[in-house]
């Protein structure tokens, strides 16, 4: 067996953060290597430890956890980062995304999968369910186009910017195959490529690349 994934726990709520600690401790595969109680310690802490995966909340002193993704994912190999936030706080994930974040989970979601969730973005992929995706387009779309970002599609071919277009709509690697009749190893290429091009590293990134190049609004 490797070494074990390294969790940082990133959240105000000690009781929370003492729940999470004995969940991934208990493991097999998993380690905490610290904990914060506010966004600027996340940030302190995750270059001091250098986990694969942060586990950050939305709302902390000091610093929240939006700003504090941002810093803890700028430059090389820095971790990956799961937000944790509420059903009210919806409105957060977009720019939680748009800061480097892999995905989100909700507060109350189930041990196994906070566990799966760990899992999933420390093998480097993106935890960005569908119904999600169409939230997000949703609350993208009713933005103002002036506070849009500028597109950033050069170099894309016509395939790659269907594929792209799907991806922001949604849709899982089975449904783009279907949709384009194309081959998952295929769609997996052109996904590959997308990343490489746009300058991202996950699914979710390319989310937000559809959106700010107006995919979402077709």
């Amino acid at each position: 067996m490797g070494e074990p994934v390294r969790v940082l726990l990133a959240d105000d709520d000690v009781l929370l953060r003492g729940t999470l600690r004995l969940l991934v401790d208990a493991t097999p595969g998993m380690t905490v290597v610290a904990e914060a109680g506010t966004g600027r310690a996340a940030v302190e802490l995750a270059r001091t430890h250098a986990p694969e995966v942060v586990l950050m909340d939305v709302r902390m002193p000091e610093m929240d956890g939006i700003t504090a993704t941002e810093q803890v994912t700028a430059g090389r190999d820095a971790p990956r980062v799961l937000v944790l936030t509420t059903f009210d706080l919806d409105d957060y994930v977009y720019r939680a995304l748009r800061a480097g974040a892999s995905g989100f989970l909700l507060k109350d979601t189930s041990p196994v999968r906070l566990l799966d969730a760990i899992r999933v973005v420390a093998a480097g992929e993106a935890l960005l369910a569908p119904s999600v995706t169409r939230r997000l387009i949703a609350e993208f779309t009713r933005m103002p186009a002036a506070r849009r970002a500028p597109g950033r599609l050069d170099g894309v071919t016509p395939r790659e910017r269907e594929v792209l277009t799907l991806i922001t709509r949604g849709m899982s690697n089975t449904e783009i195959e279907q949709h384009l009749h194309l081959s998952r190893g295929t769609v997996k290429t052109h996904i590959g490529r997308l990343m490489t091009k746009l300058g991202v590293r996950d699914r979710a990134q390319l989310v937000i690349a559809g959106y700010e190049s107006g995919l979402a609004d077709r």
